[in-house]
């Protein structure tokens, strides 16, 4: 019986130009990660199904492809015995696509290819605990590998699966199905819901510390007030020490000026007939004149003398000056002690110095301004809250909105989807409700608890039957039926997702019959737009591959070896044979097999 074509990599050119994708993984490079010591996934266009043995490592080639969209590095994964993990990825895509545009801006360099741009994407992991990312030949933080690769690949595996149980997950899988319609909003939501929260924390911190400020602003107004009640000059302490020493000190000093002067001129008012060092200069300048035209040096001697007298008789004036300007008025004095008294005060409360005291009232009257100033600040932020409020709250409306209806044809998708997984009477909704807060939001007639993402509260609800009430699905559900409505969400949300490569970790888990051949169906449906890779236990599944790798393991003894081969048309027939009956030769079983195949094939045959 003929077995369909498995499409080569020959076809991906033309595949990807008629499904418009983003890109093709054509190899995946994995050494040193679990059981895997050394394996390579040749890869096309269409679906490739990965099976084998439990325990033979497909789930390390779905932590591989995890490694490579920039997951969590998991460094208990490095195979015992080697010293790093080295995982790589082979892509074509389109050579002026927005990811090779990203691609050129961290420094990476693209290969050219008949079909686009080849993108070599790496990681490794270290026994050790280190782990570095590559793209294109750059090393970059795992960050924007994941940023690059979230682009062209995108992973449904049983995880995922669980995670769509969470609220929080519910929430954002509607809101990546509604895509731009809530996508658009809610980007302007989070600016906006951004701005209010900076604003709304300024404004409770001046409000929290207005008191703060009037008590500081208060001193503030009373050092002032005693600076300008004071009213004093820059360097008018140091003025005030030198007039207040002379003051103190008159007598002395008067006692001293005159003693001096009465050495250098004699003063016959004095009543004594001592000469002066004035009058000894000039009785020797006049001993000198008499013969100072015998000889120059004598004479020069004499002009020296003359020089001397004169300077003697400026000094004894001075003298006499000082002597007359020294003021004893008691009055004086103690008014330049009480100013002294003041400027002391000052320099104590607010400087070393009246210069320090003048520098620090400059401060404070700037500073005294700006919390002056601090009531007009709550009023523009109280302002511009309200106004951010308004905003928000128009938004977070547009939002609801959207995700309302995308919430009607999500549901109406997902029911589809369980119309063919054996669930043909089954509903499932997604809910979308919002909790009163008296503290929240006002958005129309109600005040609504909001967050990051907007005033809404996402669940899923199945309805098993008509009749049945709408309950949370993790609670309404049967393993089985859980299987099938998680897949069925999966699928939904593959056919949005941006990625082309869509890959599928036994999301069939728990579900058989006719069920694991709709799931197979899906899945070859889905292909024809997306490069579908899925992992998988289920013949029913693996018959509608475009391309078959089977991982198998070899034990020679000591280290476990795995490997990856591509089957032929027989190969695919011993293959499924084993996963039917768990016998290779068994002729019932072949016969099955390439029964399931031909079906697949006249399936997918139909348009």
């Amino acid at each position: 019986m003929a077995v369909p074509r498995v499409v080569g990599s020959d076809d991906v050119g033309e595949w990807c130009g008629a499904a418009r994708v983003r890109g093709v993984l054509e190899e995946i490079r994995i050494r040193g990660l679990g059981v895997i010591d050394d394996a390579a996934l040749d890869l096309a266009a269409g679906l490739t199904v990965v099976s084998g043995e439990t325990g033979a490592g497909k789930t390390m080639i779905v932590q591989g492809l995890g490694l490579l969209t920039g997951g969590r590095a998991d460094y208990g994964l490095v195979r015992p015995g080697v010293e790093r993990a080295f995982v790589e990825g082979r892509l074509v895509i389109p050579a002026d696509s927005a990811v090779a545009a990203r691609v050129r801006d961290v420094g990476g360099d693209l290969d050219d290819d008949p079909g686009g741009a080849v993108l070599v994407v790496g990681r490794t992991l270290t026994s050790e605990g280190r782990s570095r990312a590559q793209v294109a030949g750059r090393s970059v933080p795992a960050s924007v590998l994941g940023e690059i690769a979230e682009e062209l690949i995108a992973v449904h595996g049983q995880s995922e699966a669980q995670r769509l149980l969470r609220p929080s997950t519910q929430r954002m899988a509607l809101d990546r199905f509604a895509g731009d319609a809530v996508a658009e909003p809610l980007a302007r939501y989070g600016v906006v819901h951004a701005d209010l929260h900076r604003v709304s924390r300024a404004l409770a911190e001046i409000t929290e510390r207005s008191r703060e400020r009037e008590q500081e602003a208060e001193l503030l107004r009373l050092g002032l007030a005693e600076v300008e009640r004071v009213e004093p000059s820059a360097g008018e302490d140091v003025a005030l020490d030198a007039e207040l020493s002379r003051l103190e000190h008159a007598e002395t000093l008067v006692r001293a000026a005159r003693t001096a002067h009465a050495a250098l001129m004699s003063d016959p008012a004095s009543g004594s007939d001592d000469p002066g060092a004035g009058d000894l200069v000039s009785a020797a300048r006049r001993v000198i004149a008499g013969d100072s035209d015998l000889d120059a040096e004598l004479a020069a001697l004499g002009a020296r003398l003359t020089e001397v007298g004169m300077l003697l008789t400026d000094v004894a004036a001075d003298l006499a000056s000082y002597a007359e300007g020294i003021d004893a008025d008691p009055v004086r004095l103690a008014d330049a002690q009480e100013r002294k008294a003041a400027l002391t005060a000052l320099t104590r409360a607010h400087g070393t110095d009246i210069d320090g005291v003048l520098a620090w009232a400059d401060q404070a009257g700037r500073r005294l301004l700006e919390i002056d100033g601090a009531g007009d600040s709550a009023e523009t932020l109280t302002a511009r809250r309200d106004e951010l409020t308004v905003e928000l709250a128009r938004l977070a409306a547009a939002v609801s909105a959207a995700r309302t209806a995308a919430a009607e044809r999500f549901g109406a998708a997902v029911a589809a989807e369980l119309a063919g997984l054996a669930m043909p009477r089954a509903r499932v909704q997604a809910a979308v409700t919002q909790r009163d807060d008296p503290a929240g939001l006002p958005v129309g007639e109600r005040v609504l608890a909001f967050g990051p993402s907007g005033v809404d509260e996402v669940e899923l609800r199945l309805i098993p039957h008509p009749g049945a009430p709408a309950r949370p699905v993790q609670k309404g559900a049967s393993g089985g039926e859980l299987s099938r409505v998680m897949l069925a969400i999966e699928v939904v949300l593959a056919a949005a997702d941006t990625g082309s490569t869509m890959v599928f970790d036994e999301v069939d888990a728990g579900v058989g019959g006719r069920a694991a051949v709709e799931i197979g169906r899906r899945l070859a449906r889905l292909a024809r737009t997306h490069q579908v890779i899925c992992i998988t236990h289920l013949p029913q599944v693996a018959a509608f591959a475009d391309r078959h790798l089977v991982v198998h393991k070899a034990d020679d003894g000591s280290v476990t070896r795995s490997g990856v081969i591509t089957l032929d048309d027989a190969g695919r027939v011993r293959e499924l044979s084993r996963m039917l009956a768990g016998q290779e030769d068994s002729t019932l079983a072949r016969g099955h097999a390439e029964e399931l195949l031909a079906a697949a094939a006249a399936d997918k045959s139909r348009p």
